[in-house]
């Protein structure tokens, strides 16, 4: 059976570990934040689909770790190698405040893209370009608009 208060604790170190607030971690596994927010007071226990919803999203969460505090995290695989987590999580700056705040902006490193200036484009194309959207493989993106 699941200690909720350990639970709770481990819980809370997913969302330090990921930098994520309740409401982002909510989303990102795609439950409803109230349903979070019951868990981490200790009103409610996880449910089976919950548990899977976090080890598919966090295929570093090891199941018996979250379930019972056994085992490690971030989980090893043969040869005790650590699965690696992307480095625009680990380059962010911590949340701070209310766990269901909104989102800051996370710090990525982006490429370097010569942006031209609508004027500098041709004659025939320049008064059709409203934006330009760049969509980024961690599912964040840049929109540059006209002027």
């Amino acid at each position: 059976m699941v200690n909720i208060d350990d639970f709770v604790k481990r819980l809370e170190i997913l969302l330090e570990y990921y930098n994520l607030n309740a409401s982002s971690f909510a989303d990102k596994i795609g439950v409803q934040r109230s349903s979070l927010s019951h868990l981490l007071s200790g009103r409610n226990k996880p449910s089976l689909d919950f548990i899977l919803k976090i080890l598919e999203v966090f295929p570093e969460v090891d199941l018996y770790w979250i379930l019972n505090g056994k085992g490690s995290f971030p989980k090893t695989i043969g040869n005790n190698n650590v699965i690696k987590t992307p480095p625009a999580i680990l380059n962010s700056e911590p949340i701070s405040g209310n766990l269901f705040s909104t989102i800051p902006e996370a710090k990525t490193t982006t490429p370097t893209v010569e942006v031209k200036k609508i004027d500098q484009l041709p004659q025939s194309i320049s008064n059709e370009v409203e934006k330009i959207v760049f969509f980024y493989k961690d599912g964040t993106f840049k929109e540059f608009k006209s002027n």
